[in-house]
């Protein structure tokens, strides 16, 4: 009796797999389903349950997504070349999925997808380079570890950035929310006058900086708030602080070529330049320098 039983599941196997799905990825299976699994009750055929479907089409979204990469300045002043990325054609993706569902017998399918070009290529970078049109230096302590990190890991993910004719620039979606996952570490030291988030002390010297070089850049300031007290890096009123659950540092691309934006760390030196084509009509302001002298610190600790 189990052995007429072990063979008639033998039999009945491959017949199960002849009504499967096979979604492949570059020729790589990334699901293997079967319709019956998406039947909300095979009694009320062809009713589906909506909630797999779903779930289905954002597990494979989540297998084929590549982002697309922006062309970027490299430290050495190469540049770095742009990357196509990819993602779900989800119209032609859950046509092809109703098809089988719907259908009798087993089917294959190739993901459909759609090619997403990055904003920045190489040609762009190459000839937005080419004519500096304003820049701010300011200076800090190096020998102050946790804040001089979180000021390189700003600095990195504003440079190589461009701002387009028309186009408003954001610090805070741009740099993003300054998390421990994201690297930004709690600064144990406060500059005079300044006040952190906690986690990622000193961002606001990237701000202030940046602030700075494009007002000298001619761009036109949207949002910009001071600290409540003075800050000794930049001349008084020419700070921006920002806070990713406060304020935000935006301004406005107004001429008719885009903008490239260069950032450097170095020395316990802050550089920001603006560039843009030569063919750029820009029209720049005359901005009070900051001063070299180091900013009295204090130890969190020796707070009450």
């Amino acid at each position: 009796m189990l052995n007429a039983f072990l063979m008639m599941l033998l039999f009945i196997q491959p017949m199960i797999h002849d009504q499967d799905l096979s979604i492949t990825h570059d020729d790589q299976l990334i699901q293997h389903i079967n319709r019956n699994h998406f039947l909300e009750n095979e009694m009320l055929k062809p009713f589906i349950d909506q909630g797999k479907i779903r779930q289905l089409i954002l597990q494979v979204e989540k297998e084929v997504h590549q982002q697309a990469r922006n062309a970027k300045i490299t430290p050495e002043g190469n540049i770095k070349p742009e990357k196509v990325g990819y993602q779900l054609n989800r119209e032609k993706f859950t046509e092809g999925l109703f098809n089988y569902l719907f259908g009798s017998g087993s089917y294959k399918m190739e993901v459909p997808e759609h090619t997403v070009h990055p904003k920045v290529d190489s040609e762009l970078l190459a000839n937005i380079r080419t004519q500096e049109i304003g820049s701010y230096i300011t200076y800090f302590n190096p020998n102050n570890k946790e804040r001089s990190h979180n000021i390189k890991l700003a600095a990195e993910a504003i440079d190589s950035h461009v701002v387009f004719p028309g186009e408003t620039f954001s610090f805070n979606e741009v740099v993003g929310k300054r998390t421990k996952e994201k690297g930004y570490k709690p600064a144990p030291v406060i500059v005079k006058g300044e006040v952190t988030e906690g986690i990622g002390g000193g961002i606001c010297q990237i701000s202030s900086t940046m602030y700075n070089a494009v007002d000298n850049a001619g761009v036109k300031i949207l949002e910009r708030y001071s600290h409540s007290k003075r800050v000794p890096y930049v001349p008084e009123g020419r700070d921006a602080t920002v806070s990713w659950y406060g304020p935000d540092f935006t301004f406005k691309n107004v001429y008719n070529q885009p903008l490239l934006i260069r950032t450097k760390v170095t020395n316990g030196q802050v550089s920001i330049t603006v560039y843009s084509s030569d063919v750029v009509d820009f029209e720049s302001r005359k901005i009070p320098g900051s001063t070299k002298k180091l900013p009295e610190e204090i130890e969190l600790d020796s707070q009450d």
